[in-house]
């Protein structure tokens, strides 16, 4: 056994033994979400730190997998799928530098790309857990189509670690958008809201869409294509707006 995964099935074994209440952490990216306030000394919590357990376990480019250990910084995994022009295509939102997959799996956030491509949750194939006795246990695999008993791994996904500490997650990913684009235009918030209702029903690569404004007050709504570009070029002349630098616009 890998020597810190033995240090953290010791770590929940003496945890178990002093009946103390566990606190799963990485990063602490996202500290704010999912607890009604923070966890002090006084609460007598025994912390098991994921971030030592980190690493691409296994990447395979070509059948569209990547095996990650639970500690490995979002940003370095992405990094990685980029060097062969894929990404996550859930989009998570990174809170810090500090973010960790395994944080990110376990909080269950989706970003902006979540009404194109699909939440978190649709891209978990396998995942390994570590449980409150100690024991490493594995659910599904690296394959979309698995029937290997429950879909266990999937219901991983914005657990806030109830069941257990995720020590390694399977995940598909995609290939990057051959050209993005976004698009800004003025509008109201009841413009945009029929704005976007209307291009939902239309044939047009929309990758996200935003809002920024006050509830009485014209804002300024973002449209981001993702596609080929005569899909783009034929979606801005049916959008219209102007165009934003791609790093405004997080292309």
């Amino acid at each position: 056994m890998d020597f810190v995964l033995s240090e953290l099935c010791d770590q929940v074994m003496t945890a178990r033994a002093g009946h103390k209440p566990l606190f799963v952490m990485g990063g602490g990216s996202k500290a704010f979400y999912g607890n009604y306030r923070p966890v002090t000394p006084q609460d007598g919590h025994c912390l098991l730190d994921m971030t030592p357990y980190r690493g691409i376990v296994s990447y395979h480019p070509s059948e569209l997998v990547v095996t990650v250990r639970a500690g490995t910084p979002l940003a370095e995994l992405e990094a990685a799928l980029a060097e062969h022009g894929q990404m996550l295509a859930f989009e998570p939102p990174h809170f810090s530098p500090a973010a960790t997959i395994g944080g990110c799996v376990a909080a269950g956030l989706s970003g902006p790309r979540r009404m194109s491509a699909g939440a978190l949750r649709d891209f978990v194939l396998g995942a390994q857990l570590l449980d409150s006795d100690g024991r490493v246990l594995s659910f599904g695999g690296e394959v979309m189509k698995n029937v290997a008993g429950y879909d266990v791994s999937r219901l991983l996904a914005g657990s806030h670690g109830i069941f257990g500490a995720i020590l390694e997650v399977s995940l598909k990913v995609v290939p990057r958008p051959m050209e993005e684009l976004t698009l800004a235009l003025p509008a109201t918030q009841a413009q945009a809201l029929a704005s976007f209702a209307l291009w939902r029903g239309k044939p047009l690569p929309i990758s996200a869409t935003s809002w920024v404004g006050g509830a009485d007050e014209e804002g300024q709504m973002h449209v981001r294509l993702s596609g080929a570009p005569p899909a783009i070029a034929g979606a801005r002349q049916v959008i219209g707006g102007d165009p934003l630098a791609p790093e405004a616009g997080g292309a």
